[in-house]
């Protein structure tokens, strides 16, 4: 993916039906953006209520230069840019690209206005809708497909980056009203599901879109495991919590008991002890926790000090793979439209294995053997990240559909938990 490539050497195809298919899910994940911003009044959109989150505004403006700094001006001749200081303001790591305003300042771009990036997302449509209607070279399809989950991804950080928002204020506001009533629910019994051990094949095997960090397919020992049938719960975490997890160091990591210390951790984050029980605040606002569903909104060391309090473990990334194998790509969604994590349903073998929460792994997110990056900018993307970070698995209520496969591999760092992050268990066999 050189962008030193010019567009004189790239032959054009007539519009195809691939090439349509790929401009409807353009356009539709465009679209979905901005749906996802609708509730939002503009002065909640510029807002960032932490380092790690970005404003609303800045999601919408980002997801959109990346089309103007790696598809339009290079494949669409007598492109025009809409403004030369965006590059600038909504640059977000690239540095291959240039300079660029700093990340925890980024609630401080009251200018341009959310006005303005509603109108920059109109003009990069426009040219898209023009530019896909003609026959694409190889690599500009290879580029647009990279946007769809590039944006996809920000979808995903949106939503838990106003969740931080609105969770910080003292009015505690719902992105969504959720119906009336509160209802809680019973887990499904915890249990183990054994796998065998052996030489596996994991990673993605080069069939449909992957990121680079995906690959190359190789080979891994993998011992005789047992997975957990479902998520770690609510209710068990608030056992977890009662039997003194927060306060007994022997359960911890030293730099997860130095976090732990240090930002006076008592539970998962916006949980809160009240009257009667928990409360934690979601995108439906201020509610009841449900003792059912999957605990969520929880560090890589508060995962492992929870398993390790258990008598349990957390799966390497490549075990979690090989367990889900024959599982379909699907599961509790952003195109469910629940907006959180819900129990696990009743039935044999795994569940939740997509959709409800992120699941911690115990892996180091790392290259795969003989992995390259991609060359010039987008080689920026996954690669530069692997140093002090953990693999998740699996997907989100917030992942939007189609975007979850088996070898994906998000990844924070440990101490991370703004976004819907969980935890399964596993022991060797």
């Amino acid at each position: 993916m050189s962008l030193s490539h010019t567009v004189l050497a790239e032959p054009r195809r007539e519009a195809s039906t691939k090439s349509s298919s790929l401009r409807d899910r353009l356009m539709a994940t465009r679209r979905l953006s901005l749906r996802l911003a609708e509730p939002l009044s503009d002065e909640d959109q510029v807002v960032q209520a932490m380092d790690d989150a970005s404003p609303t505004k800045w999601h919408l403006a980002h997801t959109t230069w990346f089309f103007e700094a790696f598809v339009l001006p290079r494949f669409m001749p007598g492109y025009r840019l809409f403004d030369d200081s965006f590059e600038y303001c909504f640059n977000s790591y690239y540095e291959s690209v240039g300079p660029r305003h700093p990340r925890p300042k980024r609630g401080l771009l009251t200018r341009p206005s959310t006005e303005a990036v509603r109108a920059y997302r109109a003009h990069v449509d426009e040219a898209l809708e023009e530019f896909m209607a003609q026959g694409l070279p190889a690599e500009a399809e290879a580029f647009i497909e990279l946007g769809i989950n590039h944006e996809q991804q920000h979808q995903e950080l949106l939503l838990t980056d106003i969740l931080s928002l609105f969770a910080a204020g003292p009015l505690k506001p719902a992105y969504r009203e959720a119906d009336p009533g509160v209802s809680t629910h019973t887990a499904v019994p915890l249990a183990f599901m054994p796998f065998e051990g052996g030489i596996y094949e994991v990673g993605h095997d080069g069939n449909g879109f992957a990121y680079d960090n995906e690959g190359p397919r190789h080979e891994q020992l993998i011992r005789p495991f047992k997975l957990a049938n479902r998520c770690v719960t609510n209710a068990e975490w608030i056992e977890f919590i009662k039997d003194g997890g927060y306060e007994t160091a022997t359960l911890w990591l030293a730099d997860g008991w130095n976090t732990v210390n240090g930002q006076d951790w008592r539970g998962p984050l916006y949980f809160e002890e009240a009257e009667g029980g928990y409360m934690q605040m979601s995108l439906l606002g201020y509610r009841p926790v449900d003792l059912g569903a999957p605990v969520t909104h929880v560090s890589f060391f508060e995962a492992d000090a929870f398993a390790r309090w258990a008598g349990y473990r957390l799966p390497s990334e490549f075990e979690w793979e090989v367990a889900a194998a024959g599982h379909p790509f699907e599961g509790r969604d952003l195109g469910a439209d629940h907006l959180r994590p819900l129990p696990a349903d009743a039935g044999d073998g795994l569940r939740q294995m997509f959709g409800d929460v992120w699941e911690w792994t115990a892996s180091a997110y790392l290259p795969y053997p003989a992995s390259r990056p991609h060359p010039a900018a987008v080689g920026e993307y996954n690669g530069k990240f692997m140093c002090n970070q953990f693999v998740l698995k699996g997907g989100s209520c917030a992942t939007p559909q189609g975007h979850m496969r088996r070898t994906y591999r998000n990844f924070f760092y440990p101490h991370q938990r703004w976004q819907f992050t969980g935890l399964r268990l596993a022991a060797d066999a």
